[in-house]
């Protein structure tokens, strides 16, 4: 018998502006434990105000959300939010607290022993591939882009959750930054056996990085599954995302030397 998803979305609605945006509008989608799933989509597409429900950052309108079985509805919002990590585009680091204070803020506010914080904190900072030395007691001004954002994963990950919310995470970051950043994510999310939402806009991030994507446009879900399981959409829309990969593959075969060459 299948399990029950970890996270599911059953026929979700959400309007801004007075109900005129409908900006997520009766979507209907399960993630299963363990999961990686990417949603991508274009500006305005909705993705990140379905992100945002699941931990109750935004209140739906209609339909349901369960997460880890429970109605979000019915959980306080604050002990909901403390037991999903989610990693903002720009980090969202608090600039005045330093590294360690940063990643331990939210084992502090559950009232884990300092002494407890400071070995998950020394614990992270190795995760993420930071040295405990050099970057501890630093603050955000003090570090690089690409080090900012493992900060914010490692404060994603401090208090030991099963899922993680990830809005356009590598996003503002140059292109090997990213590439790095994604692997070694991808690689802790399998270690740890999290559960995964990524927002992205990218759909060559989303096909490298994810088990199965879901595509949205204008607050609909249009179509959702592996790679493979898209190509069979017939909306034009999802060919035409998945097709920028393939012409990107396309032209790097033919500008980039072959094996071997100078």
């Amino acid at each position: 018998m299948q399990s029950a998803p970890l996270i599911s979305y059953q026929h979700v609605g959400k309007s801004f502006d007075g109900g005129r945006v409908k900006a997520v509008d009766d979507v209907t989608l399960d993630v299963a434990a363990g999961e990686f799933l990417a949603i991508v989509g274009g500006s305005g597409s909705g993705k990140t105000t379905l992100l945002r429900l699941a931990n109750r950052l935004i209140e739906a309108d209609s339909g349901s959300i369960r997460v880890e079985g429970e109605d979000v509805r019915a959980v306080d919002p604050i002990g909901l939010r403390r037991r999903i990590g989610y990693v903002f585009q720009s980090a969202g680091l608090f600039p005045h607290m330093s590294v360690a204070d940063n990643i331990g803020i939210t084992p502090k506010l559950q009232g884990t022993p300092a002494d407890e914080i400071s070995s998950r904190v020394d614990e992270l900072l190795d995760l993420v591939r930071l040295d405990r030395a050099q970057h501890r007691d630093r603050f955000p001004h003090e570090l690089s882009g690409g080090q900012r954002q493992r900060v914010g994963v490692a404060r994603a990950l401090a208090a030991k959750p099963r899922i993680v919310l990830m809005d356009e995470p590598f996003g503002a970051l140059d292109p090997l930054t990213r590439d790095a950043l994604g692997d070694d994510f991808r690689a802790l999310h399998r270690k740890l056996g999290l559960t995964t939402i990524m927002i992205t806009h990218d759909m060559t991030e989303a096909v490298l990085l994810a088990d199965r994507v879901a595509v949205m446009r204008a607050g609909r879900l249009l179509a959702q599954g592996t790679p493979p399981d898209l190509g069979k959409s017939d909306d034009p829309y999802v060919g035409e995302l998945l097709g920028t990969p393939r012409r990107q593959a396309e032209r790097l075969a033919e500008l980039l030397p072959k094996d071997g060459a100078a």
